[in-house]
């Protein structure tokens, strides 16, 4: 069974992912009487996570991993949404171990939503991440992997041949996982999200890195482009003006960073962007002039200009 997927909907980092995720209510484990009925393992995304302030939450996330194989019939589970693992020193390598370890217990795995943690309880340079790629190795019918966070962020290269969606949130992306990211072979990816941050919080990527992407000869499914959050953005757009990727895109996003008049001239001056359906350029620098040219040149293209004069990335810490 297919994960649903909304390829409009463009998440915040501030989501909890503790009511909905992937089309599916949240079940939260511990699942307790007063909730009432347990639901049926394939109804629901089930919630992991540790918590040492909330009473109906377990201290240990191996606690919560203990439970959720001992209480549910995992073989029918197909959406899990991994929040707070609280511990900030050794990261997230213990649910990675475990969930990789577990992974014939869990056949129908089709999304994974790893470091749902929200800003209440650590800033998103604070979740302390880890190499992810035996997720990836683990579960290859897995369709949909988002990730929040960057610090300690790891992934190698990979092929994988269900994939549809990879997004990876932080407010700093080193640039070795943009390198494994581009290096992968994805036949299925639909959908590719990179939230690039600031240099200050070790978001040291640059456009060459995404070369690969560009040229598009691993993502031969890939709709919806989303390269957000940098401080390179100008330089992407530049990219982009002759990326033979452009031209089986339905959607396009270089939103949320350092966007200029130079980044919006390169896309004046290079191809066609006119098959578009939207073009999302949010959280932006480009002046009224700049503006007004686009949106005439793209008349027939959904094109997001809001947030104007935000010379800075939207999300760092």
């Amino acid at each position: 069974m297919s994960s649903t997927i909304d390829f409009r909907h463009q998440p915040s980092h501030y989501e909890r992912y503790d009511k909905e995720y992937a089309g599916l209510p949240v079940a939260h484990v511990p699942w307790t009487d007063k909730d009432g009925p347990q639901p049926e393992a394939g109804s629901v995304a089930w919630r992991l996570y540790a918590n040492e302030w909330n009473h109906d939450a377990l201290d240990d996330i191996t606690e919560v991993l203990d439970w959720f194989f001992e209480h549910v019939d995992t073989a029918k589970v197909t959406a899990i949404v991994v929040g707070n693992w609280n511990n900030t020193d050794t990261g997230s390598e213990v649910v990675v171990r475990r969930l990789s370890a577990e992974a014939a217990r869990l056949p129908a795995l089709r999304s994974l939503f790893f470091g749902a943690i929200a800003q209440e309880e650590y800033e998103i340079s604070w979740i302390r991440q880890s190499d992810i790629t035996p997720l990836l190795e683990a579960f290859p019918q897995l369709e949909r992997l988002e990730v929040r966070g960057g610090t300690a962020l790891d992934l190698r290269p990979v092929r994988h041949e269900s994939l549809r969606v990879l997004r990876i949130e932080t407010g700093g992306l080193p640039s070795t996982v943009v390198r494994s990211v581009a290096d992968s072979d994805l036949p299925a990816l639909e959908l590719m999200e990179l939230w690039f941050g600031d240099d200050g919080y070790g978001g040291d990527a640059t456009a060459a890195d995404l070369s690969p992407i560009m040229r598009g000869d691993r993502l031969p499914a890939l709709r919806h482009l989303r390269l957000q959050n940098g401080e390179f953005q100008d330089d992407i757009a530049v990219a982009i003006a002759g990326a033979p990727i452009v031209a089986q895109l339905e959607s396009l996003s270089l939103s949320m960073g350092v966007f200029t008049d130079v980044g919006a001239e390169a896309l004046l001056t290079g191809q066609p962007l006119t098959h578009l359906r939207r073009l999302d350029l949010h959280h932006h620098d480009i002046s009224d002039a700049m503006m007004r040219r686009l949106s005439e040149a793209l008349a027939g293209v959904e094109v997001d200009l809001s947030e104007q004069e935000a010379p800075y990335v939207a999300v760092s810490e």
